[in-house]
């Protein structure tokens, strides 16, 4: 209250309603990988122009010869060593939106991906504080098990920060490689602590995606095509600059063999990243507590295994170690469909499906920041009573967007905070608050069981 000393009329602003809890944001990826440029921090981006404009390119992907007459003399085609520039296009066409980029090195400067440089890149996403999705792109362009023990770490990391889930690919999720399923299972795959923070999908899939002209490169022929891309090749003759009238006449026929062997090889990435965007696209359209399953892919061809129901009632349930593997299934007049929504932990009643998972992330993680101011408050009931309504006005509104189930919103949650409650005399004089919140989550319908009978003509 003011000192009031002169006279005259004051006007005091009393405020009658209840602090409000603000939800962060649930689907923020972070992708691991390789780039062309070196940027020595976690970048948040919004777009593939913004990335190219930061990271650059993509990595070479075929190397067309060429003899001293700028003869076409064929094509190599290199093995992929780095998915993050095709996958982050894969992610937008699926509904991404900003994200994060941590760059682990550059293509010239790994050759491979390398372990450490990958773990490094991830423990630097650690002290960021939006992320919410890990995505671990470049980490399929190492062994099996080495990739699994990136995963670990990347599942530890969202235990201790308890903010994020990791989207986990199969690795090696490949046609001809019956184990991968397995391998994720066996005693080098995935290990058996904080499954309930990644959910891990299979298998590859055959994009639409086309190489771009940037991930072709020229060895031989003349200065104007030596060590140069296809796409700096183009853009000497749309210009006319120098060597035009020596390029032009050899480009057709080195086209014609690009396009072929562009036809030849599609584009074949890890599902991680399309499934980063669905996430993100689904939290905006419906929000966090409906499972990102039953959607159709964009920039998608087909699933490069085709799995039936018998062999997905194996990957859906894991007797034995719990970790399930949801499934991308192409059906007929529908496109490729993600068709799973379990977490690894799929034989927890608590934390087996996704969306049940990642809204009590986002829960705990909104409140959590909402009640900061809080802290050195007065510990008396005052403060119990607008932290409570601050709680349950969230939670109301949350039960009402269709996020928590209960015909009612007492059936729905409960907030309960106060001295004999919650809290001994002991928790008040060493300064703790404690307030206790369940939540009735949603919980996908996973199987719709239709039940037909025939009914007997009578008389």
């Amino acid at each position: 209250m003011s000192n009031y000393e002169t006279p005259g009329v004051y006007i005091e602003e009393v405020a009658t309603l209840p602090n409000a809890v603000a939800q962060v944001d649930s689907a923020v990826p972070a992708f691991i990988g390789y780039t062309q440029n070196s940027v020595a921090k976690a970048t948040r981006i919004r777009s593939m122009v913004e990335f190219e404009a930061l990271f650059g390119g993509p990595a070479n992907r075929m190397t067309v010869n060429l003899d001293a007459n700028n003869k076409f003399g064929g094509i190599l085609v290199h093995d992929v060593q780095f998915y993050l520039y095709e996958s982050l296009q894969l992610y937008f066409a699926n509904g991404g939106g900003p994200c994060y980029i941590v760059s682990a090195g550059t293509y010239a400067a790994a050759n491979l991906a390398n372990t450490t440089q990958l773990t490094a890149a991830l423990n630097l996403i650690e002290k960021e504080d939006e992320p919410t999705l890990l995505v671990l792109t470049d980490g399929n362009a190492l062994s099996a098990a080495h990739y699994y023990d990136l995963v670990d770490t990347a599942l530890t990391q969202c235990s201790s920060t308890g903010d994020r889930f990791t989207i986990i690919d199969v690795a090696r999720g490949t046609a001809g490689n019956s184990s991968a399923t397995s391998d994720l299972r066996g005693g080098s795959g995935v290990g058996a602590n904080n499954l309930k923070y990644g959910a891990a999908y299979y298998p590859y899939l055959e994009t639409t995606l086309v190489l771009s002209d940037a991930t072709v490169d020229f060895i031989g022929g003349t200065t104007e095509f030596s060590t140069r891309t296809l796409a700096e090749v183009r853009e000497i003759v749309q210009t006319n600059g120098t060597g035009a009238a020596t390029i032009a006449p050899a480009l057709p026929a080195i086209l014609n063999g690009v396009d072929a062997v562009r036809a030849q090889n599609p584009v074949i990435l890890p599902p991680s990243a399309a499934m980063a965007g669905i996430y993100t696209k689904v939290d905006q359209d419906r929000g966090v507590w409906k499972a990102p399953a039953n959607i159709a892919l964009e920039s998608v061809a087909e699933p490069v295994v085709a799995v039936n129901d018998a062999t997905q009632a194996g990957l859906n349930v894991d007797a034995t170690g719990g970790k399930s593997i949801n499934v991308f299934r192409e059906f007929a007049g529908k496109g490729t469909l993600v068709w799973g929504a379990r977490t690894l932990d799929g034989n927890s009643n608590e934390w087996r499906y996704v969306p049940v998972r990642r809204l009590f992330l986002v829960v705990q993680e909104s409140i959590q920041k909402s009640t900061g101011h809080f802290v050195f408050e007065p510990n008396d009931a005052n403060t119990w009573t607008r932290l409570k309504a601050m709680v349950e006005n969230y939670l109301t509104t949350l039960w009402r967007e269709g996020a928590l189930a209960g015909a009612k919103p007492e059936q729905a949650f409960f907030v309960n905070v106060g001295l004999g409650t919650t809290m001994t005399t002991d928790d008040v004089l060493n300064g703790r608050l404690i307030v206790e919140i369940g939540l009735a989550a949603v919980r996908p319908s996973e199987f719709v069981i239709l039940r037909f009978s025939h009914l007997m003509q009578a008389g």
